[in-house]
């Protein structure tokens, strides 16, 4: 017969080696570098994957990662096929209504793109130029909006490295595109010797982590999660690998 301490330590064990068995199925989609795309092995890699994987970490418990596509992502939460979607989420309060998310992890906001020796301080500044969008994008209505939708000077492409690819050669002034994009862009091309510049006028918004309507427990783990790695210097060294040195202040809820 086990004596007391005994089986308390075993129990303590079993709880420890149950608590390590705990897999939670993560939906994120693979078209949207550098935040979650597929690698030559078709594996998701990107800042979001490191980041839910840092979190598991974290908060001892294991993931599976599985490629799902943009649309119809809510709808595994709520039919149980996921657990937990990353995939540059924007935080809204329409999505709100249909899922629960974690604290913010990423500013998802807008940046104008110009060559490192431009005077371009503001968006007021883009007027005198030909300005590049992607087609259809926040950048798109927010550029539209100073330079008139039907300007002639609004250059839509169909993707960012098309639109910045045009600016190093000349061919727009100035670009105007998701700031973790560019960033990305920007590191992953030192040669063309891009900067950024901000303005008021754009609207901060931010990523979230999404789980189904209800579940604060696991909302609970990842946020917990997001907090020790914020902490300990993990998500800077993550933001850093991917974007750059110039780390968010992130809010807390």
């Amino acid at each position: 017969m086990l004596k007391r301490s005994a089986l308390l330590g075993l129990l303590l064990a079993l709880s420890v080696t149950a608590a390590q068995a705990t897999t939670y199925v993560v939906g994120s989609g693979g078209t949207y570098r550098p935040f979650e795309f597929e690698n030559a092995q078709k594996q998701l890699e990107g800042f979001d994957i490191d980041i839910i994987k840092a979190v598991a970490k974290a908060e001892n418990f294991d993931i599976k990662l599985v490629n799902t596509p943009w649309e119809g992502i809510f709808a595994t939460l709520n039919s149980g096929d996921r657990d937990i979607i990353i995939s540059g989420i924007t935080i809204t309060d329409k999505r709100k209504q249909m899922v629960d998310f974690s604290a913010p992890y990423f500013p998802a906001e807008q940046a104008i793109v110009v060559p490192a020796a431009s005077n371009v301080d503001s968006l007021n500044a883009l007027k005198s130029l030909n300005v590049g969008v992607v087609n259809s994008s926040t950048g798109d209505i927010v550029v539209s909006d100073v330079l008139g939708k039907n300007s002639t000077a609004i250059r839509r492409f169909d993707n960012t490295p098309l639109m910045l690819q045009e600016l190093y050669e000349d061919g727009i002034g100035a670009a105007v595109g998701d700031v973790g994009v560019v960033k990305y862009y920007i590191k992953t091309h030192p040669e063309k010797q891009f900067r950024l510049v901000s303005d008021a006028r754009f609207q901060r918004q931010y990523f979230g982590i999404a789980v189904a309507k209800g579940n604060d427990e696991l909302r609970d783990k990842i946020n917990a999660g997001l907090k020790k790695i914020i902490a300990d210097g993990t998500y800077a060294k993550i933001y850093a690998s991917w974007f750059d040195n110039n780390v968010p202040q992130l809010p807390t809820e």
